[in-house]
């Protein structure tokens, strides 16, 4: 009976560590200078519960990104700072204490507005200079690089195109991540309630573009700060507020 009790348990575990999210559909949105924003309703195959992904995708030869600080208030929204700074789209950017300083590593335009911090959380760095748009590790990152843009963030969701394990698994909250793929192709995405760990499994097994396969994955601040705004091609805009002011965001533009 024990046996039997042991070799049932070892088959619910392994059903659930093979569970598969499934693509249930998928939209694309041309934006401008080549911006494509995707709409992916994926669900998971063991729990039958679903989730959204909205990604904006990006070529790092055609475009890069902007931080965009806002070191006092007042504090806008994202919509209105993307429409400000004319960004082709975009999302909220990184950590930030209660009294809005910015958490680890910040340069906007150049300039080192917060240092680099060691810390368990911020284990990684998304950045933006003259040749495209890395996401390194903190121990990767070379302070004398001149990087136009830059913020620490995390964890790591995906690495050499595999999932990070280890990650959160039982809060589940809105997120917002950062994603590169191949020479020169970039991303920005929100996905609506799921925990770090599935995140990291979506992203790493889950092919939301065609042309677009991760080798390296973000998180960016997640909760009530994760917002993301698109600019479509024909006018108007594509938008997820946030549900509080945030200290900076992370905008797409035309070099």
């Amino acid at each position: 009976m024990a046996k039997r009790r042991a070799a049932l348990l070892f088959l619910a575990v392994a059903a659930t560590a093979h569970a598969d999210w499934a693509i249930l559909s998928a939209d694309s949105e041309p934006g401008r200078a080549g911006v494509v924003h995707r709409h992916v309703v994926l669900e998971d195959s063991e729990t039958n519960e679903d989730t959204t992904i909205d990604l904006v995708l990006f070529s790092t030869r055609s475009c890069t990104l902007r931080v965009i600080d806002q070191a006092a208030p007042p504090r806008t929204d994202l919509a209105q700072a993307m429409r400000q700074e004319r960004c082709l789209a975009g999302v909220n950017g990184g950590y930030f204490d209660p009294d809005y300083a910015p958490i680890g590593l910040l340069i906007v335009n150049g300039k080192v507005i917060a240092p680099l911090q060691r810390a368990k959380l911020i284990t990684g760095v998304l950045a933006a200079w003259p040749r495209g748009v890395q996401i390194l590790r903190v121990r990767e990152f070379w302070r004398q690089q001149k990087f136009s843009g830059a913020i620490q963030c995390g964890p790591f969701l995906v690495d050499l195109g595999q999932r990070v394990r280890g990650l959160e698994k039982m809060r589940i909250a809105r997120r917002t991540f950062a994603a590169v793929g191949g020479a020169d192709r970039a991303a920005l995405g929100f996905c609506s309630d799921v925990s770090l760990s599935e995140l990291a499994k979506i992203l790493a097994a889950t092919r939301l573009a065609e042309d677009f396969k991760i080798q390296r994955a973000i998180n960016l601040d997640g909760g009530s700060s994760s917002a993301f705004w698109f600019a479509r091609e024909s006018g108007g805009a594509f938008s997820i507020s946030e549900q509080k002011s945030v200290r900076d965001f992370v905008g797409i533009v035309a070099k």
